[in-house]
């Protein structure tokens, strides 16, 4: 391990000299032997490398977007040459160039600040052995060999003996105790970085063997960070922990703000701006209205998610638009054009009619027919007027009749009766 630090050794003298300045200031407040001046200059060291580092992170993110978009096209190589892996590479090189992705992408803020890590390694590992390094002198070194972290001294490792840790002024349960809850915590810290990764920010509609290798991964980091903590010392088991909490918040804040299209922290994201938008009539914040201009843009390519934001506007009688906005739409008519894109215009989307069933259409020709047959009826008794008292006299006679019918006696056939046969005698 000494021999891969003394490889970066060219940045010790810049991590030195910042670790002392933050140490000038925090030994004016804490005093300039204690472990609080130390450590916090420590911390100081990975918010500022952190900061610096950015604009790689969002480059990281993109990348690995990239990378899920990718994943069917890639799967479709794999399957189609999964008999020539020469050609699968070939097929694969040829898609990241049409594409303009690099699955290096992904790790360039782990490789951005490997230097700044074994370059710190370097010079808690000279305070260990007495060495000044960088533009750490004897009397800094004396302070930083006083410095204790909860009583565990700053070079200390797990795997000291304990006359070596009786050196720097501690005992070695102190040592071990400490240096196992960092371990503890920079492993636990680093499984839930991944696995909010996968659980919350992954496209669920892709399932790709690249999912599977991000899967194992959040069992694998966590397992190594463990191994490999225990050889560090624990100024360095600080740095890590500290570098891993703040990308678990940096992540957080990624996850809550600008989610991967498709997975469930857009979902989530999706519904929150749906209940801000129909509750102010707007598009407040600016990230926001990149959101919804990339939504309008995608249009018939839009995820489930996506769709049910867009038809929830619809509803509330809002549209979105290319730029971005929302409008409001007194007659909520948001008309999809063949390409997706939806338009707001002043009519209402027209609707298709309803297919009836066999009875109701019986129903509809029936009533029809009634209808027809009264206006005809109204049409004949619009006749001349000396047709009238015949009608009348219809009209009484047929009166007359069903008086008589109704004073029938009870038993006699109704209608006519049919005159009886003379009787032979």
């Amino acid at each position: 391990m000494d021999t891969i630090a003394s490889l970066f050794s060219f940045i010790t003298t810049p991590v030195s000299w910042v670790i002392v300045q933050f140490h000038s200031v925090y030994g004016a407040i804490f005093g300039p032997d204690t472990g609080w001046a130390w450590g916090l200059s420590i911390v100081s060291l990975v918010i500022l490398i952190r900061i610096c580092l950015i604009p790689l992170f969002v480059k990281q993110i993109k990348s690995t977007r990239a990378m899920q978009t990718l994943q069917p096209e890639m799967k479709k190589i794999q399957e189609r040459y999964k008999n020539d892996k020469q050609r699968q590479s070939e097929e694969m090189m040829k898609l990241y160039k049409e594409t303009g992705t690099n699955p290096l992408s992904s790790c360039l803020p782990i490789l951005a600040q490997s230097p700044f890590f074994f370059a710190l390694y370097h010079v808690l590992n000279g305070i260990a052995t007495g060495d000044t390094i960088g533009v750490i002198n004897k009397s800094l070194l004396e302070s930083a060999q006083k410095a204790h972290i909860f009583g565990a001294p700053l070079a200390a490792k797990f795997t000291d003996s304990a006359s070596k840790v009786e050196a720097l002024g501690a005992s070695l349960t102190d040592v071990r105790v400490v240096t196992a809850i960092m371990i503890v915590l920079m492993s636990a810290s680093q499984f839930f970085t991944q696995r909010q990764l996968m659980t919350k920010n992954v496209d669920t509609t892709v399932k790709t063997p690249f999912m599977q290798q991000q899967k194992m991964l959040m069992y694998v980091f966590p397992v190594m960070f463990a191994v490999f903590g225990i050889n560090f010392p624990v100024g360095v088991l600080v740095y890590w922990l500290t570098t891993n909490v703040w990308t678990m918040g940096q992540q957080m804040y990624v996850i809550h703000n600008n989610p991967t299209p498709g997975s469930k922290a857009q979902a989530a994201y999706l519904e929150r701006l749906h209940k801000h938008v129909t509750t102010n009539g707007k598009v407040s914040r600016r990230r926001d209205k990149v959101i919804v201009k990339a939504i309008v843009a995608k249009g018939r390519d839009r995820n489930e998610f996506e769709r049910k934001f867009v038809n929830g506007l619809s509803k509330a009688g809002l549209a979105a638009q290319t730029d971005g906005t929302v409008i409001k739409s007194d007659t909520a008519a948001v008309v999809e054009a063949e390409d997706g894109t939806p338009t707001t215009t002043g009519t209402p989307k027209r609707q298709q009619p309803k297919r009836q069933t066999k009875a109701q259409r019986q129903s509809a020709a029936a009533k029809a027919a009634e209808e027809s047959e009264q206006k005809t009826s109204l049409t004949k008794s619009d006749g001349p007027e000396d047709a009238k008292p015949a009608a009348a006299a219809k009209k009484g006679g047929a009166k007359s009749g069903s008086g008589t019918r109704s004073k029938a006696q009870s038993g006699q056939r109704k209608g006519p009766q049919r005159p009886k046969s003379p009787s032979k005698k």
